[in-house]
């Protein structure tokens, strides 16, 4: 391996190897994609020939409970790690791990969603399968030795990759890696992003053609008189947001209350059988519910359900979504918590879609007005990724992607705007960064930050100054003074222990008053620092403790012990210096 780093050094440049990886992570990234549409195909086929067509199942009530149940045997024996939250493990390896990913990622969360929404978890592949190309991409950036800005830069890639592979929509794919993931927009990273969107797409054109999660080709015009109605929809999708994360948080932190696995697993496998036998839609990914509703189909989602007979009855049918729109986080949050692997994606275009159904569904019964559902489905969709995410580009290129083309640009815009404007009047961070945010974990989109966190506090420490001890004479110090340069002059023990500092501008006025050189001592003009720093502080907390204290040199003390001096000159060229590195193209 080496040597053929040392080949690849030699003979190809640093830009075009950046973009000969990003085409193989792009292509390795479509390829998982494609295996893990197909597992999850493969055992939800297996399953639903077993249901009763046009009836009710009961089966419902077990399948969910046993597909978390051989997950979590799956993650506890096999994997031995945590592999759930696939974003937002993205998100902290790029803020807390140097963008390190565990190369068992590049499969475990493959196979753990497979059995979880095959067998009827309610969550969505996007998660696992953005982990898959994320971990695809740090580990072959790491595996040629790059330094952490190419790594995250990989990363990205197999993150679009992953996304444009699934859903067939390559500026999708990069608009939700700048959006969601990476820290920084240049042209050196935008290449290398386009190049893995692009050939995931491709990859997954040639072997799925239109088949992919979803496609619709045909849309109803868009009618600017109904522009007050988008913007209604926004609101609503924005509230709806709202809930969605705080509900889904809130559920998720119950569970992890709940010390015994087997006890979690079993109330969250109940939970999802029950809601799932009431509400068939909330089943798996929910991708055939949303096409059954763009199709002009909205009622089909209860026909395998109790509540068949009725869904001739339109007041029932909004009953029914709106217990879909309250009951999914429930289910989800319930099949991640209890330990199932899935992600927030395809529970969120589930949402939307169903929002605008609803919303509009609503506005003709009562007013019979006569909005186009599958407009405000598609539009939901795109406001409801915009609130969950905080994604609007996200939202608003991947539905415009989907639907073959950009007649209803506008209302998507109109919105999710709307949808982003609402959130964010509540909540300041999307649900994949929330967490993060409150621990200061979290440094994307944050340079300041993302400098920081890459400086070595250790490396900062200056050791020329001349150390006293406290029995050290004034005559000691004036010697000391004519030896350095340093303005500071520690006070150490002979255990290395630091007992205070002298400060050449505090005794500038006896100095030359010789009298005192052999009756003066150290001790007596010594003051103990009221701010340092410990060798493990974060860089974070010494630019903080440098602006509350004012000072321009700050201690480091280790256990009482005596290390050095970090100055407030040296961190801040060593900050420009990590900056201009980070930001270089």
């Amino acid at each position: 391996m080496n040597k053929l780093i040392a080949w690849r050094i030699a003979n190809i440049s640093e830009r075009n190897f950046m973009y000969i990886l990003s085409l193989i992570i792009g292509l390795a990234s479509g390829i998982a994609a494609l295996i893990l549409k197909n597992l999850i195909h493969l055992v939800s086929e297996k399953l639903t020939h077993m249901l009763e067509v046009g009836g009710v199942s009961y089966l419902y009530l077990i399948y969910p409970l046993i597909g978390i149940f051989l997950t979590v045997l799956f993650v506890k024996y096999f994997i031995k790690d945590d592999i759930g939250h696939g974003i937002s493990k993205i998100l902290y390896a790029i803020s807390q791990k140097s963008s390190r990913l565990k190369p068992h990622n590049t499969y475990s969360s493959i196979i753990a969603s497979s059995l979880t929404i095959g067998l009827g978890g309610s969550v969505g592949a996007e998660a696992p399968i953005v982990l898959t190309g994320a971990s695809i991409g740090s580990n072959l950036a790491r595996m040629f030795k790059l330094n952490y800005k190419y790594v995250t830069l990989m990363v990205g890639c197999g993150t679009a990759g992953a996304v444009a592979g699934i859903f067939n929509a390559p500026i999708a794919g990069i608009v939700f890696t700048l959006e969601v993931i990476m820290i920084d927009l240049t042209m050196a990273y935008l290449i290398p992003l386009l190049i893995s969107s692009i050939s995931a797409t491709v990859l997954s054109w040639f072997f799925m053609g239109e088949g992919v999660l979803l496609h619709f080709a045909n849309v109803t015009p868009f009618q600017i008189h109904n522009i007050w109605y988008y913007i209604l929809l926004g609101i609503f999708v924005g509230l709806l947001g709202l809930f969605f994360t705080h509900g889904t948080m809130f559920l998720e932190k119950q569970f992890s209350s709940i010390k015994n696995w087997m006890v979690r697993l079993l109330i969250g496998g109940i939970i999802i059988g029950i809601l799932v036998f009431l509400f068939p839609p909330l089943r798996g990914e929910g991708y055939t519910s949303i096409i059954s509703i763009f199709n002009g189909n909205g009622t089909d989602l209860f026909s395998n359900s109790l509540f068949a007979g009725l869904k001739d009855n339109k007041y029932i049918i909004l009953l029914m979504l709106t217990g879909i729109l309250l009951f999914k986080v429930v289910a989800m949050a319930a099949t991640t918590a209890s330990g199932g692997i899935g992600g927030i994606f395809a529970p969120t275009l589930f949402m939307g879609t169903v929002a605008g159904y609803f919303m509009a569904k609503v506005l003709n019964t009562f007013y019979n007005i006569g909005l186009p559902e599958d407009n405000f489905s598609l539009a939901g969709m795109a406001g409801m990724m915009t609130a969950v995410m905080h994604a609007p580009l996200t939202g608003i290129f991947l539905t415009a992607e989907i639907t073959g083309g950009y007649d209803l640009f506008v209302p998507l815009l109109v919105t999710s705007t709307v949808a982003y404007v609402t959130i964010m009047r509540f909540e300041p961070h999307s649900i994949y960064t929330k967490q993060l945010a409150q621990r200061g974990q979290l440094i994307t989109h944050n340079k300041d930050k993302a400098a920081l966190r890459l400086m070595d506090v250790k490396q900062l420490i200056e050791t020329d100054f001349e150390i006293l001890t406290p029995d050290a004479l004034l005559k000691d110090l004036v010697n000391a003074i004519s030896r350095s340069s340093r303005n500071l002059f520690p006070v150490v023990d002979n255990e290395g222990n630091l007992r205070g500092m002298v400060k050449l501008s505090d005794i500038r006025g006896i100095i030359f008053e010789t009298e005192l050189y052999e009756t003066v001592r150290i001790k007596d003009l010594m003051y103990m620092p009221e701010h340092f720093i410990s060798p493990s502080d974060s860089m974070e907390k010494v630019a903080e403790k440098f602006e509350t204290s004012g000072r321009y040199n700050l201690a480091v003390i280790e256990n009482g012990k005596y290390l050095g001096f970090i100055s407030r000159a040296v961190a801040f060229s060593k900050y420009r210096k990590t900056l201009e590195h980070f930001s270089n193209d």
